[in-house]
């Protein structure tokens, strides 16, 4: 084993880090909106491609496909990683995050992995918790030094040992996917991404969320967070439901379901200002893998999403046990990420049984009245179908602890302001 590293922390227990899911506001975002129209493509290629090459970082996985402006054949996978640093111009905002002995760290604190089905396309995007214990493979350091593999580790303490390129080795040996495609964004990035695409509606329930950790404090209803509101939104644990870093999940997932349906809007696509600024903003505000630096690459993924059903978008968690050596952290439950790995492979549409997070991060924004069964009642549920029949619609059942959303639930966070004061 190499060096030891203790970071992160899980359920009720530590600080409270970051913005777990956010991630795929920068891979939706940033493909979305750049197929609004030709003029778009044109344009990126003329001024983007210096400021998405000037920190690219190199991948294990090839891209066999060149670059065009047709859409991409293939199905493909899409790291996205989030970093919990202090950057000066948010020192003050952040208070006692950027002070002490950490303020200094990088944390891979999101890590997300989006996969794309060839045809028919379905897209779905997977969250890992940050403090997953598991191996970390032996990586390359910025300064050329090699770092050891380790056998159990806290996944976001990859991107120290390696960067990008480390994390995305670290995930791709857990779930046996390939990642060809991967970029990174900081806290302050993720203030200007949102500052550029005009902020997200949410939904706040159980009477509003008040973190005095994050220092949001929002009422009951909704609400349209940007810059630095829509940071601590998707910071925020100790606001939602039972404190824990997975309920923060399940309020995230809230906001990139409405993210989603926004750029799919005319609101977006129909204006080419907007849609140039934010392809501005995007450029300036990630680090690419070097798979990512030709901009007609980003056009040609972003073809293959413009026209997804939302009911094929999912969001999930990557289902997680106990540590039996820390009972703050958690282990990885392959048996459950086999189902979800297979259903992937086999591109059939996914049934998430777990719809709302466990943990209580969110509420269905409209619940569905069951109807009282009857005493005299004899009927049977329907038998369902199982998965791998040749049936006349294949579908593949999560397990209950694969938690998430597609695209068409609505839900609202499930704040706790009465547990906060």
């Amino acid at each position: 084993m190499g060096r030891r590293v203790t970071l992160g922390r899980h359920a009720r227990f530590g600080s409270p880090s970051v913005f777990r899911q956010l991630l795929s506001l920068l891979g939706i975002a940033v493909a979305v909106v750049m197929v609004a129209s030709v003029a778009v493509g044109a344009y990126v290629v003329g001024s983007l491609r210096g400021s998405l090459s000037e920190e690219a970082v190199a991948l294990e996985a090839e891209v066999a496909e060149p670059p065009s402006l047709g859409p991409y054949e293939s199905e493909f996978t899409l790291l996205l990683v989030g970093t919990d640093e202090c950057e000066e111009e948010l020192r003050a905002q952040l208070g006692a995050r950027c002070e002490g002995a950490d303020a200094g760290g990088q944390l891979n604190d999101v890590n997300m992995l989006m996969h794309v089905s060839a045809e028919p396309r379905r897209v779905t995007v997977v969250s890992f918790p940050r403090d997953l214990e598991l191996p970390i493979p032996s990586c390359a350091s910025p300064d050329g030094s090699v770092v050891s593999a380790m056998s159990k580790q806290p996944l976001n303490s990859a991107y120290s040992y390696g960067e990008l390129g480390c994390v995305a080795k670290t995930i791709s040996d857990l779930t046996g996917q390939e990642i060809p495609f991967a970029a990174k964004v900081s806290f302050g990035n993720v203030v200007n991404i949102t500052d550029a695409i005009g902020g997200v509606e949410v939904c706040i329930g159980n009477g509003g969320i008040r973190d005095p950790h994050t220092g949001i404090d929002l009422p009951a209803g909704m609400h349209t967070v940007q810059g630095f509101d829509a940071l601590q939104f998707l910071r925020t644990r100790h606001g939602v439901g039972d404190e824990s870093d997975l309920a923060r999940i399940g309020n995230q997932q809230q906001y990139m379901s409405r993210l989603v349906h926004k750029l799919r809007s005319d609101e977006i696509l129909t204006n080419l200002p907007v849609v140039l600024d934010l392809a501005n903003t995007a450029a300036r505000n990630i680090t690419p893998s070097e798979s990512l630096t030709d901009p007609v690459r980003i056009v040609q993924l972003a073809l293959t999403l413009k026209d997804v059903p939302f009911d094929d978008i999912t969001f999930v968690q990557y289902p997680v046990l106990t540590d039996p050596d820390n009972a703050n952290h958690v282990v990885p439950d392959r048996a459950a990420a086999s189902v979800l790995w297979d259903a992937l492979e086999r591109n059939v549409p996914i049934d998430v049984s777990g719809k709302t997070n466990s943990n209580g991060g969110v509420i269905d924004a409209n619940p569905q009245e069951q109807p009282e069964p009857t005493p005299d009642s004899t009927a049977t549920p329907p038998t369902p179908v199982p998965t791998g029949t040749g049936a006349a619609e294949d579908r593949a059942v999560l397990p209950e602890n694969i938690n998430g959303v597609d695209a068409t639930v609505e839900t609202c966070s499930a704040g706790n302001v009465a547990a906060n004061g």
